[in-house]
């Protein structure tokens, strides 16, 4: 299945797209795409249901994030070897797992907003999951039954607050906008192997970073079972994986967005991030 959630900012519908690409509403079935509902018999209710049967969603809505009510948001940092090499740091031994505020969530062709204070503001196409079940201490063997489902995220950042060390990362990754998520929640049994997937990220129409998720030196099923051995993860709580080469503070020279770029950014599978780079007023 393909969740999604439609509507102005903070009005956000439940909905999924039904073979055709027509997003049919959910709201009569559930409030949201969060909680209960992202569980293995939460997922299930869902897929019995015929979407014939529920209205069909007229016009072009605004996505929100396809995942609501976020509890716990993490990043992944230095994750494909590559892009470590590109930014001169040591290969990471273990998951550099790092917070971002829930409150920098959006949707998946929603502006990103740029201060004026913010100079160096970078693009990081990932593959996000979302977990279904709860996971504690869980087995790598096991990890992947408690996730949900899959989706793009864009890890955007303000380099310049990243000086500070890792304790740092929270704010340079956290501004309003700076996690977009979606366009879809892809349900776990559409991607059996979340290690073969294709990413990609264009700038302005120009290709910026094209890699794969073969090549993350912890894949996802590592992820899980790691986190979970320090915190209980929960359903709806979000982890986006890591970048794949090609960020700008790794050119020659570097690129940093500014406000009237255009960043397309896709997974194979799932879909793909319009967005545009607007200046805060």
């Amino acid at each position: 299945m393909k969740l999604v959630r439609f509507g102005d900012l903070g009005q956000e519908k439940p909905g999924l797209v039904d073979a055709d690409g027509t997003i049919r509403d959910l709201s009569g079935i559930v409030d949201d795409i969060a909680g209960d509902v992202l569980t293995p018999a939460g997922l299930q209710r869902l897929r019995d249901i015929d979407p014939a049967s529920l209205p069909a969603v007229g016009g072009n809505p605004r996505l929100g994030a396809p995942v609501g009510q976020v509890r716990k948001f993490f990043g992944i940092g230095l994750n494909y070897r590559d892009h470590a090499e590109e930014t001169g740091l040591p290969i990471p031994e273990v998951p550099i797992v790092f917070v971002k505020a829930t409150s920098c969530i959006s949707g998946p062709n929603d502006a990103i907003l740029a201060p004026a204070d913010f100079k160096r503001m970078d693009y990081e196409v990932e593959l996000g999951f979302v977990i279904g079940s709860p996971a504690k201490r869980v087995s790598v063997e096991d990890a992947l039954d408690h996730v949900a489902g899959y989706c793009i995220g864009n890890d955007v950042s303000e380099r310049s607050l990243q000086k500070g060390g890792p304790g740092e990362w929270v704010k340079a990754k956290s501004y309003d906008t700076f996690g977009p998520l979606g366009p879809w929640l892809v349900t776990a049994d559409e991607i059996p192997d979340p290690q073969g997937l294709s990413l990609t990220t264009d700038l302005n129409g120009e290709r910026m970073q094209t890699g794969n998720t073969s090549t993350m030196i912890f894949p996802v099923a590592e992820l899980v079972s790691y986190i979970s051995k320090y915190m209980t993860l929960l359903p709806g709580d979000v982890v986006v994986t890591g970048t794949p080469p090609g960020v700008g503070m790794a050119r020659n020279p570097r690129v940093f967005l500014k406000p009237g770029d255009e960043l397309v950014l896709r997974i194979s599978g799932l879909g793909e991030q319009r967005t545009t780079i607007v200046a805060e007023s």
